[in-house]
């Protein structure tokens, strides 16, 4: 027994030292960037948003996730024909998305929003749209995010974001899409 409790508070004593970790290296200007849950996935999407050639803040991206958060696409397998998904750490996504969104341009705007809580949990159902340029009219995909949030007292993280994009055979549902 006396095991069990040195190993937990180990394990506790670990995870808080993470975090206060991550919060030492934070610059200020990110401290009010996940106050609320608006200002948390608008420093989500602002994070990978950009021109062509325009550096993207992966430093304040990796500060609005949880250790161990996923980054999760579903996607329909091209050779099987059933949908699948992969799971990606957050250095993962950073890796596999950064040259693209560099070459080619990447805005990601926020277009219907439901978002479901219970205590200090939410769960954001958000449609979006993504443009190459602030200067063009027809987004280039769009899809939904399902993001699930943790409130632990001071500031929001993101605990997962699980997304698929729409397709000719999966339009997004009226349900989804902005009332006119």
């Amino acid at each position: 027994m006396k095991t069990f409790a040195l190993t937990s508070l180990l394990f506790l004593a670990t995870i808080c030292n993470i975090n206060a970790q991550e919060a030492e290296e934070a610059p200020v200007s990110y401290l009010g960037k996940t106050i609320t849950l608006d200002s948390t996935i608008t420093s989500l999407y602002g994070a990978i948003s950009g021109e062509k050639g325009v550096e993207r803040d992966w430093k304040l991206f990796k500060y609005l996730f949880k250790n161990e958060a996923r980054l999760i696409p579903a996607y329909k397998d091209g050779v099987k024909g059933i949908y699948d998904t992969n799971y990606l750490s957050v250095e993962d996504y950073i890796n596999t998305t950064n040259d693209w969104i560099l070459q080619n341009g990447y805005i990601k705007k926020e277009i219907h929003r439901v978002t479901q809580s219970y205590g200090n949990i939410t769960h954001a159902f958000i449609t979006f749209e993504a443009f190459r340029s602030e200067q063009d009219e027809t987004p280039f995909l769009r899809g939904i995010d399902s993001i699930e949030l943790l409130f632990d007292g001071q500031r929001w993280w993101v605990v997962n974001l699980y997304w698929t994009l729409e397709t000719e055979g999966t339009p997004i549902p009226e349900d989804y899409l902005p009332k006119p």
